[in-house]
């Protein structure tokens, strides 16, 4: 009887435990949409659904954050985000905004910026241009060690991308981690990066190394 009680109370803690996780993890929204969703680096879906969905709701005025066509920037961005989840140029510009206007959910927006980038990943999880993306936003608001991990998994898809080389070459001084920093560097020059600042750190710190 007691080792019946006992077994029935570790079901229930596992239970709860699974509850409290599934609680703790906010839903960003399932994927299905009325138009899309359809991927952003599709050239059939770029010729014949994108020019649709950016004519009302991604124009130069929305991206550029002077006003909305029929609301708020959010609102706009929200559709485009809905229609294209892994629109690179609509997941820069809600950065922008919400940076701009210090929230990290602008107004009209359905979601959290992080629940966009969320939707995003589950979309199209192989997209680096997404993680590089995220990367510079969870940068801008003090996460240094998650944007690394958005860095490093776009360096996974795309390991002789140059730019994404040297972008994770800078977070990695700015931890001091001068190996894996020296690591990418020499990727990144390899590749052809022109720009020296990477360099110029890594000489100033002591570390670089031909």
């Amino acid at each position: 009887m007691k080792h019946h009680l006992l077994h029935q109370l570790a079901a229930l803690a596992v239970l709860a435990f699974s509850a409290s996780l599934h609680a703790a993890a906010p839903f960003c929204g399932g994927l299905e949409n009325a138009y899309g969703p359809y991927d952003y680096m599709d050239p059939d879906a770029r010729q014949t659904k994108l020019p649709l969905v950016e004519q009302y709701h991604f124009t130069p005025n929305i991206e550029n954050l002077v006003k909305g066509n029929s609301g708020a920037i959010g609102g706009e961005l929200d559709y485009t985000l809905r229609a294209f989840p892994n629109h690179h140029r609509a997941l820069s510009t809600l950065v922008k905004l919400a940076l701009r206007d210090k929230t990290i959910k602008p107004a009209g927006a359905k979601y959290s910026v992080e629940c966009y980038f969320d939707r995003a990943i589950r979309f199209k999880s192989n997209d680096a241009a997404v993680r590089t993306i995220y990367s510079n936003y969870l940068l801008k608001q003090g996460h240094t060690d998650k944007a690394i991990e958005q860095l490093g998994a776009a360096i996974e898809l795309q390991p002789e991308d140059p730019t994404i080389n040297y972008n994770i070459g800078l977070l990695y001084v700015q931890k001091k981690d001068y190996e894996q920093a020296l690591i990418h560097a020499k990727k990144a020059y390899e590749l052809g990066f022109p720009l020296p600042g990477l360099r110029n750190k890594l000489v100033e710190a002591g570390k670089w190394r031909e």
